[in-house]
């Protein structure tokens, strides 16, 4: 996989489909199978973290082209804005604003973190925001619970693996994306996005609180 760094908030990599069955992963799989694709996605990312210290915190802004041989990835950190309220998505530069993106693939890599309906899917589609956030510490959680204007989140919490994993959704029909923002970022100052998927946290980790996190833990911490 070929690596470069564009700047401090994006990188961008390639990968050839000859390297990616090498992996372990089917061609068929990274264009249908989301979960096998954010599998991929999410070992890329690793590799690409490890090289360049390139951490993931927040949303990210993902683009990919579908190449003859290969896909080439741009991935590009939303950061705070001055005032420290709003996330902002910094472009590079008007050549890289217009690379031509692969809405499939697109879909299948940026659904954790801008999930979107699929019109073709026969199946309901709820199209709420989701994050899954860890901590470095627990007192962290405590700490967060204690913070105004979050307990209306959905949420829910899981340990796995000695770490603790607050799952976090945004229903469409409730928040705003100025609301969105505000509330993300308060979470944002006691935990950062995990790498994992909630699919796996839930299969091997277990539920510690299954609603109401917030409420739940300033009732045993108070």
């Amino acid at each position: 996989m070929e690596i470069e760094r564009i700047n401090e908030n994006t990188v961008k990599f390639y990968i050839s489909y000859g390297d990616i069955e090498e992996r372990g992963f089917d061609r068929e799989e990274i264009w249908y199978n989301r979960e096998r694709s954010e599998e991929l996605f999410w070992e890329m990312m690793d590799e690409v973290h490890q090289e360049e210290e390139f951490s993931v915190e927040g949303p990210l802004w993902i683009q990919v082209q579908a190449l003859e041989k290969g896909l080439e990835v741009l991935v590009t950190r939303a950061q705070l804005s001055k005032d420290g309220q709003k996330f902002e998505l910094p472009v590079p530069d008007e050549k890289l604003k217009d690379l031509p993106v692969d809405d499939r693939i697109e879909d299948l890599l940026d659904h954790h973190f801008n999930p979107r309906n699929d019109q073709e899917s026969d199946e309901p589609f709820e199209d709420n925001l989701e994050f899954l956030l860890t901590f470095a510490d627990f007192e962290d959680c405590i700490a967060l619970s204690k913070r105004p204007g979050i307990d209306d989140l959905k949420t829910k919490l899981y340990a796995f693996e000695n770490r603790y994993y607050l799952f976090v959704e945004f229903p469409e029909d409730q928040f705003e994306e100025e609301e969105i923002d505000d509330k993300l970022s308060i979470l944002l100052e006691y935990a950062h996005e995990s790498s994992l998927t909630i699919h796996r946290v839930e299969e091997y980790g277990r539920l510690v609180i299954g609603e109401n996190v917030f409420q739940t833990l300033r009732e045993h911490f108070s």
